[in-house]
């Protein structure tokens, strides 16, 4: 994987490309990841395909662009990457916020996809309490107290079965929190807190879709996944049996391999 800076329109974004594969394949990280969260995981895919990383705008060490990155902005910045670099279409596979993004740029540019795949991710709006959620987390970001997302949030991704054998792992996204900038921080709550309800979108979209989740994820528990795939028929499933929000990491080899057949 090559490392590199370029100008996706006016942000000034970081990216990795292993730069060989005839099909190319996107991924992008969760909140308060960066796109270095895929470094175990690259090694699983990059035999098969070409394969890009980013750290979203407000993330790792891409550029904050204002007070609010809506999920509509940062899929524009990622068309412009692929403007930038020469590439048609693409396979976006979103983690968690990711995929978020993942939604945006499928109602924006489909035209652009091979298919889009939700990892632990979900095409339903936040509630009304996970928006105060949010917005509590922004208070506590902007008073210097995001130590407190680091001691909840990177363990809390992980199945209980799995946190011993993982704690490298969830060092490993503490140091993240602490390394990131409190405005892109609070940059992507305010654009998380205002995605749409993408499930009307992707049931009427012509891009095919997958949904790899874990079957232990506190985050987005078993009811509440069966209830948004029940709305989208039309998109294939797989289930990470011993896996919480972080799949890719609990059961690299099981996720890969739903991401290749899918991908073909």
């Amino acid at each position: 994987m090559k490392e590199k800076f370029l100008m996706a329109g006016s942000t000034a974004l970081h990216i990795a490309d292993s730069g060989k594969g005839e099909k190319c394949v996107v991924l992008l990280h969760g909140y308060l990841e960066s796109m270095y969260v895929w470094e175990d995981f690259l090694p699983l895919l990059t035999p098969h395909y070409r394969v890009i990383t980013v750290d979203i705008p407000g993330h790792g060490i891409s550029e904050v662009k204002g007070e609010v990155h809506t999920m509509e902005m940062v899929a524009e910045v990622l068309r412009d990457m692929l403007d930038e670099l020469g590439i048609e279409r693409v396979t976006m596979v979103g983690h968690s916020m990711g995929g978020y993004v993942s939604l945006a740029f499928c109602a924006a540019y489909p035209e652009r996809l091979d298919g889009v795949v939700l990892l632990s991710s979900s095409p339903n709006p936040d509630t009304d309490v996970k928006r105060e959620n949010r917005r509590r987390e922004i208070a506590l970001v902007r008073a210097g107290k995001k130590d407190v997302l680091a001691r909840v949030a990177p363990e809390a991704g992980f199945a209980e079965q799995n946190r011993r054998r993982l704690q490298p792992y969830i060092d490993d996204l503490v140091e993240q929190v602490h390394i990131t900038e409190d405005e892109g921080i609070v940059a992507l709550l305010g654009g998380m807190i205002e995605r749409k309800d993408q499930n009307e979108m992707l049931k009427n979209s012509p891009v095919r879709q997958l949904f790899i989740l874990g079957k232990k994820d506190s985050y987005i528990p078993v009811e509440a996944a069966e209830e948004f795939i029940a709305k989208n028929p039309q998109a294939q499933v797989v289930w990470l049996e011993e896996s919480g929000h972080m799949g890719f990491i609990e059961q690299p080899k099981e996720c890969a391999q739903a991401l290749i057949d899918f991908v073909g």
